[in-house]
């Protein structure tokens, strides 16, 4: 089937929102507040998928990614400004990844983070350093495949409340002292860096070079490609947190670091729990560290008007970058935990940002020609851009 031709770019970045930074986020909500942050992920998801789709079609009928348009298509003190910042939100992501990696190799080998968070690099930059995008795609394919394997089995080993899961998954609630925690939430799922990485993989096929024909029937299956992966992450990233209600919540506790849920799985749910869990958090970290290095590459060959290239200097400085300063940073911190959670809180700030820039790129018909938006979905697009921007707004106003 031709359908099959088109899996894999969404793969990609679904891996990007079942992260180690979403893992912190998930687990956090759902011992601190219940089922009742639920809603969140169900309501990012779905912008997801539209903003994901969106962005997609950018690299389809032009062949640029979003940081090569922003360079050729906006005035040098627009996009500076913005990819600056993403290059930013990009090492917030690798700090997630890399850190979260550490700690499941101090789970499963009682390496100190310091150390894991170096071997974690060495591996990932010998993998992006030597591999293709097609290699690299059946790598992430299987990740995605053993985290969510890993996470279907955790569920059968507790008892859930469905009806409440099922009611908080569509009632939006915001329960007292929860809004950092629902930006982390929305920041961990609804990722800059992920909408760079979409229009970069899609625009690496070149449809644009074919005919209306093949351009017609890349959009089309690009969605269903887009569609099933962020479903797939839905379902992977609400796995976590009725987990955390399930073996957390009801007992009362408050997780604060990912290394206490591990222990705190073992007793609960058997000794094969705790393993399960460090190996899907070690896949997560190691596959999404993949990811956020080529969107760090991306983002920055972008600023120099060049597609993602890894024998390209700026591609390499760009995915380098990235990696340094999160190892830097990573041993200034002492609280892991709380460095996860505050990283994807930064990719919320700066979300807003690259959909602004999105927006005015897919619908500009220079640009897109006769493909670009139409008022219906420039109408949905702005209202999503709006109400990232409210919720960060909101944030602001509830932390000062």
């Amino acid at each position: 089937m031709d359908f099959f031709r088109y899996i894999g770019p969404g793969l990609l970045v679904t891996v990007g929102f079942i992260d180690p930074g979403n893992w912190a986020s998930n687990f956090g909500a759902g011992s601190s507040f219940g089922y009742s942050l639920l809603w969140v992920v169900t309501i990012s998801t779905v912008m997801l998928v539209i903003l994901q789709h969106n962005v997609a079609h950018l690299g389809i009928v032009t062949g640029l990614c979003l940081s090569e348009a922003a360079t050729k298509y906006t005035p040098k003190w627009v996009s500076k400004p913005i990819l600056g910042t993403a290059v930013l939100a990009s090492i917030s992501t690798s700090l997630a990844e890399i850190l979260g990696s550490a700690i499941a190799l101090q789970m499963l080998f009682s390496i100190p983070i310091p150390i894991g968070s170096v071997l974690t690099v060495i591996f990932i930059g010998i993998m992006l350093f030597t591999n293709t995008y097609k290699k690299i795609e059946r790598f992430i394919i299987a990740f995605v495949s053993i985290i969510g394997l890993s996470f279907i089995y955790e569920l059968f080993l507790v008892d859930i409340d469905w009806p409440a899961a099922v009611k908080s998954w569509v009632v939006p609630s915001v329960p007292e002292g929860s809004m950092i925690m629902i930006m982390s939430i929305l920041g961990a799922v609804v990722m800059p860096h992920n909408l760079f990485l979409h229009s970069e993989i899609i625009q690496s096929h070149q449809y644009n070079k074919r005919s209306d024909t093949v351009i017609s029937k890349a959009l089309k299956y690009e969605f269903f490609d887009t569609l099933f992966s962020m479903i797939v992450g839905w379902a992977i990233n609400s796995a976590m947190i009725i987990l955390a209600v399930a073996t957390f919540y009801k007992e009362g506790i408050n997780v604060n670091e990912l290394q206490q849920a591990k222990e705190m799985l073992v007793p609960l749910l058997g000794n094969n729990a705790g393993v399960v869990f460090a190996v899907a958090l070690l896949f997560a970290g190691i596959s999404s560290s993949i990811t956020s290095g080529m969107a760090a590459g991306t983002i920055f060959s972008g600023i120099f008007g060049e597609s993602y290239n890894i024998r390209d200097i700026h591609t390499k400085v760009g995915i380098g970058l990235s990696f340094v300063i999160s190892l830097i940073i990573i041993f200034l911190i002492s609280n892991p935990f709380k460095g996860l959670l505050i990283s994807q809180m930064v990719l919320s700030i700066q979300l807003p940002f690259t959909v602004f820039l999105q927006i005015y790129l897919t619908s500009s018909k220079k640009v897109m020609g006769k493909y670009a938006n139409g008022k219906s979905l420039k109408v949905l697009l702005y209202l999503i851009a709006g109400f990232v921007t409210f919720l960060n707004i909101y944030l602001f106003i509830s932390l000062a």
